[in-house]
């Protein structure tokens, strides 16, 4: 899939919770050895969302760094999709309460989007679809998430918070999108059902037969149509549930340590699910320079992936003269917290009346 035309990132922001908690202080609570499970994972911690950040907090303030990096206003804005697996309802959607804080017009396209971790990335994919026809200028695509992990559970080691917006259109484009593609099966490796709280997962089976078959079949069908090898990339993306799977899919496809530890944030922040991919392609975009290549590929549970060849503009000076945080800038103000606070801003302590 190759748009018409030229058709690229005008703007782009992430905004990450400053509230922390290390994988010890988890394991301490249920009788695990935290610090083995970190390592394990290689997360040192997570971010955790206060009691009053969702979705449509994070994304709305991405969005609103991704317009002034643009130098865009709101009536700009032809349509918004937010990709989130945490939606804050499950009848009604994140995306229209977003283009009202955004104080956008009315007269635009919304929707939002779930496919467990990609679903930011199929946003994307919409947003380029809709410019490349003509049928819009600017399309803003989020991902965007606040995972759950139930109490003891692995997942409540690495599920994190925070998310990231693009601003989409095809002029005066940060990054140009040369060709992407998609691989999807049937792989039920992840889920929740309607009105469960916490999601259930597939073990070990979450590894070789989901992830890895997904990213890495989709990215060698994205090498194989563009005619391009790993080492024809200056970075590579790849969805980050911890920090060991993208570092062992990397190596398996020939991507050096080099080129996708810039976008590598999982070790600091946790799995931000929807938000993974477009925060880690975010901080690579901090640091690129004119001419650079980079390679995007995002996974889903469910399961499907999604890749994209992109190449950066000299219009991505103009970055390093902004005031818009840096996603380093993002994630470097911490504070951490107790598994008793934790509890309290997830809501995981109930009283157990009717």
């Amino acid at each position: 899939m190759k748009p018409k035309d030229d058709v690229g990132i005008k703007g782009y922001a992430g905004y990450v919770p400053k509230y922390r908690i290390a994988p010890k202080e988890v394991g301490d609570v249920w009788g695990k050895d935290g610090e083995l499970m970190g390592r394990s994972l290689r997360i040192n911690s997570k971010s955790v969302p206060s009691p009053d950040e969702d979705v449509v907090t994070i994304s709305t303030q991405a969005a609103k760094w991704a317009m002034e990096r643009a130098e865009i206003d709101s009536d700009e804005i032809d349509a918004i999709y937010v990709g989130s697996e945490s939606h804050p309802y499950a009848v009604k959607p994140t995306a229209t309460i977003v283009a009202a804080s955004l104080a956008a017009s009315p007269n635009l396209t919304a929707a939002d989007y779930e496919f467990a971790c990609k679903a930011g990335t199929a946003a994307f994919q919409t947003c380029m679809g809709l410019v490349s026809s003509g049928m819009i200028e600017n399309g803003m695509a989020i991902g965007a998430d606040t995972s759950q992990g139930a109490p003891g559970d692995a997942l409540e080691f690495s599920a994190a918070a925070g998310g990231a917006a693009y601003l989409i259109g095809s002029e005066n484009i940060l990054a140009r999108f040369n060709y992407t593609c998609s691989y999807t099966t049937d792989t039920p490796d992840f889920w929740r059902r309607e009105g469960e709280k916490y999601p259930q997962h597939g073990g070990r089976f979450t590894g070789k037969p989901a992830y890895f078959k997904h990213i890495t079949n989709c990215t060698n069908k994205l090498l194989k149509e563009t005619g391009k090898e790993p080492g024809d990339y200056d970075y590579a993306v790849f969805h980050q549930p911890n920090g060991k799977f993208p570092m062992k899919a990397a190596k398996k496809m020939g991507f050096s340590k080099e080129q996708i530890e810039p976008g590598l944030l999982v070790t600091r922040i946790g799995n931000t699910y929807s938000g993974a991919v477009p925060l880690g392609l975010a901080a690579t975009l901090d640091q690129a320079e004119p001419g650079d290549k980079i390679l995007v590929t995002s996974y889903g549970s469910g399961a499907g992936s999604d890749s994209f060849d992109i190449v950066v503009t000299d219009n991505i000076e103009k970055v390093k003269e902004q005031s818009v945080p840096k996603i380093e800038e993002v994630i470097s103000k911490e504070e951490f917290i107790s598994y008793a606070k934790y509890a309290k801003f997830r809501e995981k302590i109930h009283d157990g009346g009717a």
